[in-house]
């Protein structure tokens, strides 16, 4: 009798203590496979060392891989609370493509109606970004920046080729510019948020495990 191989487990990254407690307290339920949450540290560097580190192991090394956490946006009219799924990644030593973006921003929706959700290039930096930075960013034609999401997927590719996808919940914005994550109701908001995400992204982990025809 033939078995079907185990699923591939989904690794969901992210950088920050309050980013990891919630995802932490959202429901698990739904998950069609292992799925890992990995705290990796502020900053690129700290998300390329968590993140080779976790693949090179075997319970992780063809695990999906999807990056998560708060952002800055960069577009004006954004405003704390809204989603951004990435349509790639950018850094200084790469782009990465992402995997399912359509579907993500279906199951998000769906996940929570009324929130916005913005689709495009999402940027990283070294540095939490401010000012006239922002708009700089912005002219480059990327909505959105982080410190961690392109050092995760550019790690990921590296490591093994595999699904990837950054999904960022926004923090600040231009017209909403926040001096720090948790303080104001601009934090509050994106913390609600991103407690709620799990269920889409274990929707579109799952998808990606059905057969193709």
């Amino acid at each position: 009798m033939s078995t079907q191989p185990a699923p591939a487990p989904l690794l969901i990254a992210c950088a920050l203590g309050i980013e990891h407690l919630a995802l932490r307290m959202s429901d698990r339920g739904g998950a069609g496979g292992p799925v890992t949450v990995l705290r990796t540290g502020m900053g690129p560097r700290a998300a390329d060392r968590a993140v080779t580190r976790a693949l090179a192991g075997p319970a992780l090394a063809d695990a999906v891989v999807l990056a998560t956490g708060f952002c800055a946006g960069l577009a004006p009219g954004m405003h704390p609370g809204d989603l951004v799924v990435a349509e790639e990644t950018r850094a200084p030593r790469g782009r990465v493509p992402c995997t399912g973006t359509e579907l993500l921003v279906k199951e998000l929706t769906r996940a929570l109606p009324g929130r916005t959700v913005h689709t495009g290039p999402l940027t990283g930096s070294d540095h939490v970004v401010r000012g006239h930075e922002r708009a700089d960013l912005f002219a480059t034609g990327a909505i959105a920046v982080d410190m961690e999401s392109a050092a995760t997927l550019l790690s990921a590719v590296r490591a093994g080729e595999r699904p990837v996808a950054a999904v960022r919940v926004v923090v600040d914005a231009p017209e909403h510019e926040l001096v720090r994550i948790g303080t104001v109701r601009g934090g509050i908001s994106a913390f609600r948020v991103l407690r709620s995400v799990l269920p889409a992204f274990f929707e579109w982990h799952r998808s990606l495990l059905l057969p193709r025809r």
